[in-house]
């Protein structure tokens, strides 16, 4: 099971920067963010409606969770987006991928700082291991922004927004420990998120439209079904089975994918380094999940 949402995880979110990328340009980006995450929200809440089991009750979260719902649904489902889409428009995708796998790296940090879990060194290995082969993937696209001053305000935004990630991925895991379903505190969460985003462009006086393009509307609707309701909901079990650190490796590997579409869509060229790039993240995910243990499978509680 722990398999099969990491594999979900990874070729969900694979997909999710291009389809980011064109919806950039007539909607304005909180707009673009506020309509995907209310889409998303309406679909969670219908999935709610229909998966009446033991697990998903209470649909209403109790009043001690409610700080945390408040707190992940500005960190996970606004801030973090408005940081990515920001910093898309002034850098390209492949470098803003490079700051966001820095994730696991965050999570074993916050996890450190905020939550007192202790460091786990596979994991930690694993990731600054695959940071490496992510650097040698967009070494090309890094190298002619060296000096570009808009380009590291562009990357600084973007680890703001990594730090949100992260930030969301622990407030899961500890609403989870209180025995909350991600599909519960995703709805949530969701839903705060969206009215933020709808409350700050109004204040702004940003325009509520929709931009009636296929291309658009094709994208707007795979980030809210694909990348938000099963992406996020997969990510975030993921996050409460096996902990934010070996779970946020998803974000090193899923830059594979994107290059892979990337190699359709944009016409992207693979080199020797690029090869060199993709055996690092490979072999990191080797080491963030330990050889000699299964870690993907329940450890059975010595009786």
């Amino acid at each position: 099971m722990n398999f099969l949402l990491y594999v979900l995880t990874v070729l969900i979110w694979g997909t999710t920067w291009i389809a980011i990328k064109w919806q950039l340009g007539i909607v304005p980006a909180p707009v673009s963010i506020a309509w995907r995450f209310g889409l998303a929200t309406l679909l969670m809440f219908a999935l709610l409606g229909i998966m009446r089991g033991p697990a998903f009750r209470p649909v209403w979260p109790p009043r001690a969770a409610w700080r945390y719902l408040a707190a992940q649904g500005l960190a996970l489902f606004c801030l973090n987006f408005l940081c990515f889409y920001y910093a898309e428009n002034i850098v390209p995708s492949g470098l803003v991928a490079v700051v966001f796998s820095t994730a696991p790296l965050l999570n074993s940090i916050n996890g450190r700082l905020f939550m007192g879990r202790p460091l786990q060194p596979t994991a930690v290995g694993g990731a600054v291991l695959g940071l490496i082969g992510i650097v040698c993937l967009f070494v090309q696209q890094m190298a002619g922004h060296l000096g570009d001053h808009t380009a590291w305000l562009g990357l600084a935004v973007a680890f703001l927004g990594t730090q949100c990630f992260s930030v969301g991925n622990l407030l899961s895991s500890h609403m989870q420990s209180m025995g909350l379903h991600p599909l519960v505190t995703n709805g949530w969460a969701m839903l705060i998120g969206t009215a933020v985003l709808l409350a700050g462009s109004a204040l702004a006086g940003l325009p509520f439209r929709i931009e009636m393009d296929a291309r658009y509307l094709g994208a707007l609707a795979w980030l809210a079904v694909a990348g938000s309701v099963v992406g996020f909901t997969a990510y975030l079990m993921l996050v409460g089975r096996i902990g934010p650190e070996r779970a946020a490796y998803c974000t090193v590997l899923f830059p594979i994918v994107a290059l892979a579409i990337s190699t359709v869509f944009e016409g992207y060229r693979w080199t020797w380094l690029t090869v060199l790039g993709l055996l690092l993240v490979v072999s990191g995910n080797l080491v963030a999940f330990d050889l000699t243990r299964r870690v993907f499978v329940r450890r059975t509680p010595a009786s």
